[in-house]
Protein backbone atom coordinates (compact mmCIF):
# COMPACT_ATOMS: atom_id res chain seq x y z
CA UNK A 1 0.00 0.00 0.00
CA UNK A 2 3.17 2.53 0.84
CA UNK A 3 4.30 1.64 -2.04
CA UNK A 4 1.50 2.79 -4.13
CA UNK A 5 0.85 6.00 -2.62
CA UNK A 6 4.21 6.75 -3.51
CA UNK A 7 3.82 6.02 -7.00
CA UNK A 8 0.39 7.82 -6.64
CA UNK A 9 2.25 10.70 -5.44
CA UNK A 10 5.46 11.04 -7.93
CA UNK A 11 2.56 10.69 -10.88
CA UNK A 12 2.84 14.67 -11.90
CA UNK A 13 -0.62 16.58 -12.07
CA UNK A 14 -2.04 16.90 -15.45
CA UNK A 15 -4.72 18.10 -14.12
CA UNK A 16 -5.62 21.22 -17.31
CA UNK A 17 -4.75 24.59 -15.90
CA UNK A 18 -7.92 27.08 -15.76
CA UNK A 19 -8.71 28.64 -19.31
CA UNK A 20 -7.72 32.20 -19.52
CA UNK A 21 -10.18 34.72 -19.15
CA UNK A 22 -11.12 36.33 -22.60
CA UNK A 23 -11.91 39.58 -23.39
CA UNK A 24 -15.08 40.90 -25.36
CA UNK A 25 -14.97 39.86 -29.05
CA UNK A 26 -17.04 42.86 -30.49
CA UNK A 27 -16.91 46.04 -29.48
CA UNK A 28 -19.99 48.88 -30.44
CA UNK A 29 -18.18 52.40 -30.09
CA UNK A 30 -20.73 55.29 -29.48
CA UNK A 31 -20.82 58.39 -29.70
CA UNK A 32 -23.22 60.96 -28.91
CA UNK A 33 -24.38 65.06 -29.77
CA UNK A 34 -26.56 66.45 -27.47
CA UNK A 35 -28.52 69.66 -27.16
CA UNK A 36 -26.89 70.37 -23.29
CA UNK A 37 -25.48 68.88 -20.49
CA UNK A 38 -28.12 67.65 -18.03
CA UNK A 39 -30.34 64.89 -19.57
CA UNK A 40 -33.13 66.06 -17.61
CA UNK A 41 -33.52 68.95 -19.58
CA UNK A 42 -31.63 68.50 -22.63
CA UNK A 43 -31.95 66.17 -25.88
CA UNK A 44 -29.80 63.65 -27.89
CA UNK A 45 -29.81 64.69 -31.84
CA UNK A 46 -27.10 62.86 -32.88
CA UNK A 47 -25.61 59.36 -32.25
CA UNK A 48 -22.82 57.59 -34.33
CA UNK A 49 -21.87 53.78 -33.71
CA UNK A 50 -19.06 51.67 -35.11
CA UNK A 51 -19.39 47.74 -34.67
CA UNK A 52 -15.72 46.80 -34.17
CA UNK A 53 -14.35 42.70 -34.17
CA UNK A 54 -11.43 42.80 -32.31
CA UNK A 55 -9.42 39.85 -33.15
CA UNK A 56 -9.14 41.10 -36.61
CA UNK A 57 -9.13 45.07 -35.50
CA UNK A 58 -11.97 45.48 -38.52
CA UNK A 59 -14.89 47.69 -39.08
CA UNK A 60 -18.42 45.41 -39.01
CA UNK A 61 -20.55 48.00 -39.64
CA UNK A 62 -21.17 51.96 -38.77
CA UNK A 63 -23.70 54.24 -38.49
CA UNK A 64 -24.86 57.87 -38.13
CA UNK A 65 -28.27 59.64 -37.76
CA UNK A 66 -29.95 62.61 -36.46
CA UNK A 67 -32.80 62.58 -34.00
CA UNK A 68 -35.51 65.61 -33.88
CA UNK A 69 -35.25 68.64 -31.53
CA UNK A 70 -37.14 71.79 -31.68
CA UNK A 71 -33.93 73.58 -30.24
CA UNK A 72 -30.04 72.82 -29.93
CA UNK A 73 -27.81 75.23 -27.42
CA UNK A 74 -24.76 73.63 -28.03
CA UNK A 75 -25.39 74.69 -32.13
CA UNK A 76 -21.96 76.34 -31.57
CA UNK A 77 -19.84 72.65 -30.68
CA UNK A 78 -21.19 70.55 -32.74
CA UNK A 79 -22.75 72.69 -35.49
CA UNK A 80 -25.80 70.57 -36.14
CA UNK A 81 -29.23 73.49 -36.59
CA UNK A 82 -32.20 71.85 -35.17
CA UNK A 83 -33.87 72.66 -37.94
CA UNK A 84 -31.68 70.27 -39.60
CA UNK A 85 -32.46 67.19 -37.43
CA UNK A 86 -36.33 67.84 -38.26
CA UNK A 87 -35.57 67.50 -42.30
CA UNK A 88 -37.28 64.12 -43.23
CA UNK A 89 -34.89 61.18 -42.59
CA UNK A 90 -35.54 57.43 -41.26
CA UNK A 91 -34.47 57.14 -37.52
CA UNK A 92 -36.94 55.49 -37.04
CA UNK A 93 -35.42 52.69 -38.73
CA UNK A 94 -31.85 53.99 -38.16
CA UNK A 95 -32.98 52.79 -34.31
CA UNK A 96 -34.22 49.83 -35.63
CA UNK A 97 -30.66 48.83 -36.97
CA UNK A 98 -28.71 50.43 -33.41
CA UNK A 99 -31.18 47.89 -31.78
CA UNK A 100 -29.62 45.17 -34.17
CA UNK A 101 -25.65 46.46 -33.57
CA UNK A 102 -26.47 46.11 -29.76
CA UNK A 103 -27.16 42.56 -29.97
CA UNK A 104 -24.13 41.87 -31.98
CA UNK A 105 -21.42 43.35 -29.69
CA UNK A 106 -20.31 42.29 -26.65
CA UNK A 107 -19.07 45.85 -25.16
CA UNK A 108 -20.03 49.42 -25.41
CA UNK A 109 -17.07 51.95 -25.75
CA UNK A 110 -17.10 55.67 -25.50
CA UNK A 111 -14.75 58.38 -24.53
CA UNK A 112 -16.55 60.07 -21.56
CA UNK A 113 -18.66 57.08 -21.48
CA UNK A 114 -20.10 58.29 -18.08
CA UNK A 115 -21.67 61.20 -20.18
CA UNK A 116 -22.69 58.97 -23.48
CA UNK A 117 -24.15 56.78 -21.17
CA UNK A 118 -26.86 58.80 -19.50
CA UNK A 119 -28.70 59.46 -22.45
CA UNK A 120 -29.55 55.60 -23.11
CA UNK A 121 -32.80 54.83 -21.39
CA UNK A 122 -34.00 58.13 -22.49
CA UNK A 123 -36.46 58.00 -25.24
CA UNK A 124 -36.39 57.35 -28.15
CA UNK A 125 -32.81 56.03 -27.15
CA UNK A 126 -32.86 52.29 -25.58
CA UNK A 127 -31.92 51.07 -22.46
CA UNK A 128 -28.83 48.70 -22.68
CA UNK A 129 -27.34 46.66 -20.59
CA UNK A 130 -23.97 45.94 -21.82
CA UNK A 131 -21.04 46.69 -19.85
CA UNK A 132 -19.41 50.26 -20.63
CA UNK A 133 -15.72 50.89 -21.08
CA UNK A 134 -14.65 54.24 -21.03
CA UNK A 135 -11.60 54.89 -23.62
CA UNK A 136 -10.46 58.10 -21.57
CA UNK A 137 -10.58 56.86 -18.08
CA UNK A 138 -10.90 52.62 -18.23
CA UNK A 139 -7.85 51.83 -20.83
CA UNK A 140 -4.65 52.25 -19.96
CA UNK A 141 -2.67 53.46 -23.31
CA UNK A 142 1.01 52.38 -23.36
CA UNK A 143 3.32 54.50 -21.83
CA UNK A 144 5.55 54.66 -25.25
CA UNK A 145 2.51 56.99 -26.49
CA UNK A 146 3.15 60.13 -24.16
CA UNK A 147 -0.30 60.45 -23.44
CA UNK A 148 -1.87 62.30 -20.43
CA UNK A 149 -3.53 60.11 -17.79
CA UNK A 150 -7.23 61.00 -19.66
CA UNK A 151 -6.40 62.15 -23.17
CA UNK A 152 -8.61 63.47 -25.60
CA UNK A 153 -9.76 61.40 -28.47
CA UNK A 154 -8.04 63.87 -30.63
CA UNK A 155 -4.93 63.17 -28.90
CA UNK A 156 -5.20 60.00 -29.11
CA UNK A 157 -5.51 59.56 -32.56
CA UNK A 158 -2.72 61.95 -32.83
CA UNK A 159 -0.42 59.87 -30.83
CA UNK A 160 -1.94 56.61 -33.26
CA UNK A 161 -1.14 58.21 -36.50
CA UNK A 162 -4.51 58.66 -37.56
CA UNK A 163 -5.35 62.00 -39.23
CA UNK A 164 -7.44 64.34 -37.33
CA UNK A 165 -9.61 66.97 -39.40
CA UNK A 166 -12.20 69.57 -37.50
CA UNK A 167 -15.91 68.14 -37.81
CA UNK A 168 -17.73 67.36 -34.39
CA UNK A 169 -20.19 64.78 -35.34
CA UNK A 170 -20.92 61.54 -33.42
CA UNK A 171 -19.31 59.73 -35.92
CA UNK A 172 -16.11 61.49 -36.49
CA UNK A 173 -15.00 60.15 -32.93
CA UNK A 174 -16.17 56.85 -33.67
CA UNK A 175 -14.12 56.47 -36.34
CA UNK A 176 -11.15 57.85 -34.44
CA UNK A 177 -11.61 55.25 -31.68
CA UNK A 178 -12.22 52.66 -34.11
CA UNK A 179 -8.56 54.07 -35.91
CA UNK A 180 -6.73 53.41 -33.01
CA UNK A 181 -7.81 50.36 -32.14
CA UNK A 182 -7.06 49.11 -35.40
CA UNK A 183 -3.21 50.50 -34.64
CA UNK A 184 -3.41 48.37 -31.18
CA UNK A 185 -1.07 45.56 -30.96
CA UNK A 186 -2.42 44.72 -27.19
CA UNK A 187 -5.80 45.39 -27.91
CA UNK A 188 -7.14 42.43 -26.21
CA UNK A 189 -5.40 42.88 -23.02
CA UNK A 190 -6.28 46.55 -22.87
CA UNK A 191 -10.12 45.89 -23.03
CA UNK A 192 -10.14 43.09 -20.50
CA UNK A 193 -8.32 45.01 -18.29
CA UNK A 194 -10.21 47.88 -18.41
CA UNK A 195 -13.16 45.78 -17.55
CA UNK A 196 -12.44 44.91 -14.06
CA UNK A 197 -13.98 46.27 -11.22
CA UNK A 198 -12.63 49.17 -10.30
CA UNK A 199 -13.76 51.70 -7.02
CA UNK A 200 -12.37 55.50 -6.32
CA UNK A 201 -9.01 55.62 -4.45
CA UNK A 202 -7.59 58.22 -2.45
CA UNK A 203 -3.63 58.96 -2.68
CA UNK A 204 -2.43 59.16 0.96
CA UNK A 205 0.46 61.48 -0.23
CA UNK A 206 2.42 64.90 1.61
CA UNK A 207 2.09 67.81 -0.33
CA UNK A 208 5.67 67.17 -1.11
CA UNK A 209 4.86 64.20 -2.76
CA UNK A 210 1.94 65.29 -4.56
CA UNK A 211 3.46 64.61 -7.78
CA UNK A 212 3.13 60.75 -7.55
CA UNK A 213 -0.43 61.15 -7.72
CA UNK A 214 -0.73 63.35 -10.52
CA UNK A 215 1.99 61.20 -12.41
CA UNK A 216 -0.18 58.37 -11.54
CA UNK A 217 -3.45 59.99 -13.22
CA UNK A 218 -5.12 61.17 -10.17
CA UNK A 219 -7.16 64.21 -10.06
CA UNK A 220 -7.02 66.68 -7.46
CA UNK A 221 -10.46 68.21 -6.16
CA UNK A 222 -12.67 66.01 -8.62
CA UNK A 223 -14.71 64.73 -7.37
CA UNK A 224 -13.79 65.01 -4.40
CA UNK A 225 -12.90 68.41 -2.81
CA UNK A 226 -9.40 68.84 -1.23
CA UNK A 227 -8.20 64.84 -2.26
CA UNK A 228 -6.37 63.31 -4.88
CA UNK A 229 -8.58 60.40 -7.03
CA UNK A 230 -8.88 57.76 -9.22
CA UNK A 231 -10.75 54.87 -10.02
CA UNK A 232 -8.68 51.56 -9.78
CA UNK A 233 -8.83 47.71 -10.09
CA UNK A 234 -7.17 45.89 -7.45
CA UNK A 235 -4.05 45.09 -10.36
CA UNK A 236 -3.61 48.66 -11.01
CA UNK A 237 -3.26 49.32 -6.81
CA UNK A 238 -0.85 46.87 -6.26
CA UNK A 239 1.30 48.51 -9.13
CA UNK A 240 1.32 52.17 -7.27
CA UNK A 241 4.39 53.07 -5.24
CA UNK A 242 2.60 55.09 -2.79
CA UNK A 243 -0.64 54.23 -0.50
CA UNK A 244 -4.33 54.39 -0.96
CA UNK A 245 -7.25 54.58 0.43
CA UNK A 246 -10.88 53.51 -1.17
CA UNK A 247 -13.47 56.75 -0.72
CA UNK A 248 -16.45 56.35 0.77
CA UNK A 249 -19.50 56.05 -1.49
CA UNK A 250 -21.19 58.22 0.45
CA UNK A 251 -18.38 61.35 0.04
CA UNK A 252 -18.35 60.42 -3.33
CA UNK A 253 -22.14 61.21 -4.39
CA UNK A 254 -22.10 64.14 -1.51
CA UNK A 255 -19.38 65.88 -3.56
CA UNK A 256 -20.90 64.84 -7.13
Amino acid sequence: MADQLTLLESVPDQRPDPPAPTGPATALIIDTETTGLDPERDRCLEVGAILFDVSSRSVLAQQSFLLPVESNAAEPINRIPAAVTRLPQPWPGALRWFDELLVAADVLVAHNAAFDRQWFGREPLPAVSHPWLCSMEDLRWPADRQLRSRPSVRDLALAYGVPVWSAHRALTDCIYLAEVFARCDDLETMLLHGLEPRQLMRAKVSYDDRHLAREAGFRWNDPVKGAWTRRLSRREIKSLNFPVEAVDPGSERRAA
